[in-house]
């Protein structure tokens, strides 16, 4: 048996990933898009992010840094940010200070 570490990771979907599959680059068009959605969600409001070109850990620490901005709680799915309840304003205004192009989409 063999001591050293492996980084190889297993997912249920397509088997073994492995270590450059893990930090992939959620590719966008480098305007953010921020957007309330209560589809689906039984009329709970959330405030979504997408359009971000840069590392899935990046995104991470982002949106940390976001829902920490926010109060609130939130996730990061399929490259989009997803920040409880409705803080676009905010959101813009923090984005904004950090250098990324924002819009605010949807009604």
């Amino acid at each position: 048996m063999s001591t050293k570490n492996s980084r190889l990771v297993y997912s249920t979907d397509s088997g073994r990933i492995t270590e450059s599959e893990v930090s992939k680059i959620v590719q966008g068009d480098g305007i953010v898009r921020i957007r309330r959605e209560t589809k689906g969600r039984k009329g709970k409001g959330v405030t979504t992010l997408s359009g971000f070109s840069m590392s899935e850990s990046e995104l991470k620490v982002l949106a940390k840094q976001l829902k920490q901005k926010c109060s609130t709680g939130g996730t990061v799915k399929d490259g989009m940010i997803e920040i409880q309840g409705d803080h676009r304003e905010i959101l813009k205004v923090e984005l904004e200070k950090r250098g990324l192009i924002t819009k605010l989409a949807g009604g």
